[in-house]
C-alpha cells in the first residue's frame, strides 16, 4: 500500500502472502469483491492438511483408559494396507445423553495428503504398553449358572477337569485369563459348553 501511495500507481496484481503454508481449501474471491482486513468472508481459506483431525466417539465406560498424548494408529478404506500414526489431543468435556459416548479428537499425520475430510476410519489407541498374558479362545469360556466362569482342562485330550478361572480383557476372539490357568495348559474350546451341560445333566439324573 505504501508503494502504491508513493508511486501513485495501482498495480494490476497485488500479492498477499499467506501467514501459513498449506493448500487453498475455499475460495470466495471474485472480480469486484471489496476486501478489508477482518471482514468476512475471507477471499481464500488456507489450511495445513499435512495434519488431519480424527473425531471418534468412544463409550463412556472407556473414559478412564484415555488421556491426552496417547499414540494411535488409524486405517481408512481407501488405503486399507496403510496405517496412519497420530495422537490424542482432546477429550470431550461431556457425555452425549443419547449415545452415552464421549468425543475424542486426535491429530493424524498425513504428509502425503492422502486423507480426505469425511472419511471413515478404524483406529486403535494404545492405552498401555503391550503385556504378555495367558489367554484362551472365547469358545473355551463357560459362564456357569452360579456366576462363576470355568474352562475344561485336559492333559491327554481324553479326560477333562472343570476349573474355575478369572478373566480380563477380550480381544480378537481371545479372553485373557488372570487367575486359575497356567501357560501351556490345554483347554477344550468348541466342546466346552457341551461338557458343562453334560456334567450338569449327569448330576441332575
Amino acid at each position: 500500500m505504501d508503494r502504491m501511495v508513493s508511486e501513485r500507481k495501482v498495480d494490476p496484481a497485488l500479492v498477499i502472502p499467506s501467514p501459513i503454508t498449506g493448500r487453498i481449501t475455499a475460495r470466495n474471491a471474485a472480480p469486484g469483491l471489496f476486501v478489508q482486513p477482518g471482514n468476512a468472508p475471507a477471499p481464500y481459506s488456507v489450511a495445513d492438511i499435512s495434519t488431519m483431525w480424527m473425531l471418534a466417539n468412544v463409550h463412556e465406560a472407556q473414559i478412564p483408559r484415555f488421556r491426552v498424548g496417547q499414540g494411535l494408529k488409524a486405517k481408512v478404506l481407501a488405503y486399507a494396507d496403510r496405517s496412519f500414526e497420530g495422537k490424542v489431543t482432546t477429550l470431550g468435556p461431556s457425555v452425549d445423553p443419547n449415545t452415552h459416548r464421549v468425543l475424542v479428537r486426535s491429530e493424524i499425520g498425513d504428509p502425503e495428503h492422502l486423507l480426505r475430510p469425511g472419511m471413515f476410519a478404524i483406529f486403535v489407541i494404545r492405552i498401555a504398553e503391550p503385556v504378555q498374558a495367558t489367554a484362551v479362545p472365547a469358545d473355551g469360556i463357560v459362564h456357569e449358572g452360579d456366576g462363576t466362569i470355568t474352562v475344561w482342562v485336559t492333559t491327554d485330550r481324553r479326560r477333562f477337569t472343570r476349573r474355575t478361572i478369572k478373566i480380563g480383557m477380550r480381544r480378537e476372539g481371545y479372553v485373557q485369563v488372570v487367575d486359575g490357568l497356567q501357560p501351556g495348559e490345554l483347554v477344550a474350546t468348541q466342546a466346552a459348553l457341551f461338557l458343562s451341560n453334560a456334567l450338569t445333566s449327569g448330576q441332575r439324573s
